[in-house]
């Protein structure tokens, strides 16, 4: 995904530069431009087009116009909420942009957004994801409002610090949604090595239950290296009484696909002790966020 997300600012960035050297000023970009630029994973789903350059401005500020770029005005725009790419190119604040972005998409994309907020900005700040986390919370309690904000409160109750993919996200949200016990992310499992004596981690973990989650994306059949470090964790983990489940894609293709791969988990999570009300249908996510408060 690091591959990708390189590939994609290294692109971004030519374009915002060209589109701004052509206006002949500096140019602050939003929505998902601004995303692509911090290489932060874009939604799957959103009614705003990924194709043209997304520009931002203040109430006051004389908008961009051009062929392939549309403009918005901003609010809750405050001074220096932005990150410098070059002399031409600025990126509104991440944060700025996850909330503009609330209204536009889906409330599971919004929540993985979160996510991947928390986890770009802890990564490049120095900050640590519950920094992030209370500086989310602390901007929703300005006295501008914008559209979205409810959904934003309600995201933040479902965020996780820490999770390295926009799809271990949906993993979770589908497994918490049919009902199972919150799991821990990027679980260093106790006693457990590499060959190389690097602690060894899980994507999801019920420790007490020793029921793993790991999501095995396209790298991981493509990159050797990858596939036989995963092979040597699930084997040992194996080998010390863990139950690995492996989940791709597939598995969150759709409704059916995710209730089996919850059913899956939620018997081994039984089988070995857990308690917890499993539904075959799912609840909503804002229901759960609602009912459950925050999760993290």
């Amino acid at each position: 995904m690091e591959t990708t997300l390189a590939m994609r600012r290294k692109e971004i960035v030519r374009l915002c530069t060209e589109t701004a050297k052509r206006v002949g000023r500096g140019v602050l970009f939003g929505m998902q431009t601004s995303l692509m630029l911090q290489s932060i994973p874009v939604p799957f789903r959103c009614d705003l087009r990924d194709s043209v350059l997304h520009t931002v401005v203040r109430p006051e500020g004389k908008r961009i116009r051009g062929r392939d770029l549309q403009a918005h005005v901003w609010k809750r725009y405050e001074r220096g909420a932005f990150v410098r790419v070059n002399q031409y190119v600025y990126a509104l604040d991440a944060v700025h942009v996850w909330a503009q972005l609330s209204p536009h998409v889906p409330f599971e994309e919004l929540i993985v957004l979160t996510n991947s907020v928390i986890t770009a900005l802890s990564g490049n700040s120095g900050d640590d994801a519950a920094d992030v986390y209370a500086r989310m919370t602390d901007f929703l309690e300005l006295p501008v409002r914008f559209t979205g904000i409810r959904n934003c409160r309600l995201a933040l109750r479902l965020c996780l610090g820490g999770i390295r993919s926009p799809m271990e996200s949906r993993t979770y949200l589908t497994l918490m949604s049919h009902g199972l016990p919150v799991p821990q992310i990027n679980a260093v499992v106790p006693g457990v090595m590499f060959r190389s004596n690097v602690p060894m981690t899980v994507d999801l973990a019920w420790a007490e239950q020793k029921v793993a989650v790991e999501y095995d994306g396209d790298q991981h059949r493509t990159d050797k290296m990858q596939w036989r470090r995963d092979q040597e964790k699930r084997e040992l983990l194996r080998s010390r009484g863990w139950i690995v489940v492996i989940v791709t894609a597939d598995d969150l293709r759709d409704a059916d696909a995710r209730a089996a791969l919850a059913f899956r988990v939620a018997r081994y999570l039984a089988k070995r002790g857990a308690r917890f009300d499993f539904s075959v249908e799912a609840m909503s996510l804002s229901t759960l966020a609602k009912r459950n408060g925050p999760i993290w």
